[in-house]
């Protein structure tokens, strides 16, 4: 049934067209084509080899994520904003840090993609008895209600993309520096 080479094209069959299946022989590839591209929301560019980094949420998405964190060079990024999950992108530069801080009722996944850090954590500001040095691929849990804080201990920013359980920031978030991030939190919503 899906063998069918006459109707070859991923809207046809977008599940095995989507896995760039070895039985389409006509060229299709996943970097032209995409969900967002079938109904005109091209989200890939292909000529540039970029993405355009903005808030997807809470649509069904698809992204290269060690991509869009390494191509991002905002100190936050919302890339996917849905009711019970968000994913951001970071980048920290030389020397700096996230900031400490606490999420009272929300879990945090971090993984780096590029450069190297610090991790601490802890059950209060002033005992943060855990710390480990973090690299490439590494990935960081931080139970709800830790307090914790990653610092950049490279020389090249530190690429990480973090996922919150549920979602800590506004949809569309974009935090270009560290400074306007702590503006931010300052301010009432």
């Amino acid at each position: 049934m899906y063998n069918n080479y006459y109707h070859h094209y991923q809207w046809y069959y977008p599940v095995l067209a989507g896995w760039n299946n070895s039985h389409f022989h006509y060229g299709w590839s996943p970097d032209y084509y995409s969900w967002s591209h079938a109904n005109g929301n091209r989200y890939w560019n292909r000529y540039q080899n970029t993405i355009e980094l903005r808030d997807y949420g809470p649509k069904p998405f698809v992204v290269n994520i060690e991509q869009a964190t390494k191509q991002n060079n905002t100190f936050r990024t919302a890339l996917w904003t849905g009711k019970h999950l968000q994913v951001t992108l970071m980048s920290i530069n030389v020397g700096d840090d996230i900031g400490l801080e606490n999420h009272p009722n929300t879990d945090q996944f971090i993984r780096v993609e590029e450069g190297q850090g610090l991790v601490r954590m802890g059950d209060r500001q002033d005992h943060l008895d855990f710390e480990r040095r973090v690299n490439d691929n590494d990935a960081i849990m931080v139970p709800a209600g830790t307090w914790h804080n990653v610092i950049n201990t490279g020389n090249t920013p530190l690429k990480v993309y973090s996922i919150y359980a549920p979602p800590q920031h506004p949809f569309g978030t974009v935090h270009e520096t560290k400074a306007s991030a702590m503006a931010s939190e300052q301010s009432p919503q």
